[in-house]
């Protein structure tokens, strides 16, 4: 029997890249994968849904304890990323090395894209509120519920899409301009954990994400271990 995995999207792409069919090749073990946001997890767990593998970001995990539903006891940490800015194929890359040069780029964009429920959206918005632009930015965003955010700069629905680096690399059309700047940079950690009463399989795959594979093709696809 296949093991059920949620997962956050950041990690989808080192998932399907290299390290599902790798770990098939290896053990002959099956991976039946669910893709969302964090947030829609917890949201699908809440539901009733139940994982025997969940990789998400690390912070969530603490209200999953003694849910009866994740051994938070057996989270391991596997990956980071920063957030980044992605622009249309045909569009010359902004300049968003400085603060002031970033904060430039967004006023000036036509829409803004970022998600509503995904852990750089989140972060996104309580950025711009902080710095005081949210107003402006928000009059003509394109607020994305989920999936991969730079679809909206290919797209046509903007001109600036906003996620996480692993995340902008799923939509290869779109050009990616650069990391956030240091001084407003947010990493995200995700982990992996097993379901309560998971298998030895099961357990064998979050072994196996924490491998020298797991690793390279972290690296390859916009993460890095944490």
């Amino acid at each position: 029997m296949a093991v059920r995995l949620f997962s956050t999207l950041a990690v989808k792409k080192a998932l399907d890249d290299v390290l599902l069919e790798a770990f098939e090749r290896e053990t002959g073990i099956e991976i039946d994968g669910v893709y969302d946001p964090t947030t829609q997890l917890l949201l699908r767990i809440e539901n009733g849904e139940r994982p025997d593998v969940m990789i998400a970001v690390t912070s969530s995990f603490e209200e999953l304890r003694g849910s009866g539903v994740v051994d938070v006891g057996t989270r391991v940490p596997v990956a980071r990323t920063g957030v980044g800015l992605a622009v249309p194929p045909d569009t010359d890359l902004p300049d968003v090395s400085t603060f002031e040069a970033f904060k430039k780029t967004l006023l000036d964009a036509r829409s803004v894209a970022y998600s509503r429920t995904g852990a750089s959206g989140i972060y996104f918005a309580r950025l711009i509120q902080d710095l005081g632009i949210a107003d402006e930015i928000n009059a003509r965003a394109t607020v994305i519920d989920k999936g991969f955010i730079a679809l909206a700069v290919v797209d046509g629905r903007a001109d600036i899409a906003i996620q996480q680096l692993s995340e902008l690399r799923f939509v290869p059309e779109a050009r990616i301009a650069g990391p956030f700047p240091d001084d407003v940079q947010h990493y995200t950690e995700f982990s992996a954990a097993l379901g309560v009463g998971s298998t030895d399989e099961a357990k064998a795959f979050v072994d196996f994400l924490t491998s020298d594979t797991a690793r390279a093709a972290y690296e390859q696809t916009g993460l890095e271990m944490p």
